[in-house]
């Protein structure tokens, strides 16, 4: 029998690193299309929010394509459904970035600055550009059956962000990651949520393995 790879819908609402994403996603055998169609994303297998920006912009975007209640709908289903940076931030209840806007509520939390990161008494920069560790939380979960299967603890991610992900509950969080002072929840996973604020398309191999998982969710899902 003929394999038949898993239809995958990179929503596109013009804020993304579109297609670092396709690309990792033809890596791990899957077949991604980049689009704004309603009917693509909520026939695909899988789908995957990427973006990069501000998040009042891609909320108005997101309206003024009439997807939100389509992203919605779509994390209701069961299928695995993977957020990217500021696609990680769009999932919660609300954000704080210069002003008060409201996200697409699937997981509650908020997205809030990222404070005042020092090292020391040396004060660091915001946005935090570049590499950095992932570390599982104290009493939570193993990574086995998880987005970060096969990861290892002190496993460096790229990051680009200036804003951070609190989770109204804890213990959704896979993830933490140290900036200075800060520490700050790196990535997520709720059901067939998943959600991480570093760009795993830009993590070399390691981040692949991201990639790799998610789609080894979608043939468990099939």
């Amino acid at each position: 029998m003929n394999y038949i790879a898993p239809k995958v819908a990179i929503v596109d609402f013009g804020l993304g690193n579109l297609y670092s994403v396709q690309h990792a996603c033809k890596h791990v055998n899957l077949d991604a299309k980049i689009t704004s169609s309603k009917d693509d994303i909520l026939n695909a297998d899988a789908i995957i929010l990427p973006g990069v920006g501000a998040y009042g912009d891609a909320m108005n975007a997101l309206n003024r394509l009439e997807l939100v209640p389509v992203l919605q709908d779509f994390s209701k289903s069961g299928k695995p459904f993977l957020g990217v940076c500021l696609g990680m931030q769009l999932l919660m209840s609300e954000s704080l970035e210069f002003g008060r806007y409201e996200g697409l509520n699937i997981i509650k939390g908020s997205v809030l600055p990222f404070g005042d990161p020092h090292m020391g008494e040396r004060k660091l920069k915001v946005p935090q550009i570049g590499w950095n560790k992932i570390n599982a939380l104290e009493n939570t979960i193993k990574w086995d059956n998880t987005i970060l299967n096969g990861l290892s603890q002190d496993e460096y991610m790229y990051f680009v962000h200036s804003f951070v992900v609190v989770p109204e509950d804890t213990r959704v969080t896979l993830s933490v990651t140290q900036y200075g002072d800060v520490s700050f929840c790196s990535s997520l996973q709720v059901g067939n949520i998943f959600a991480c604020q570093f760009h795993p398309e830009r993590s070399g191999k390691k981040g692949l393995q991201i990639y790799q998982n998610f789609a080894a969710f979608l043939d468990k899902a099939a």
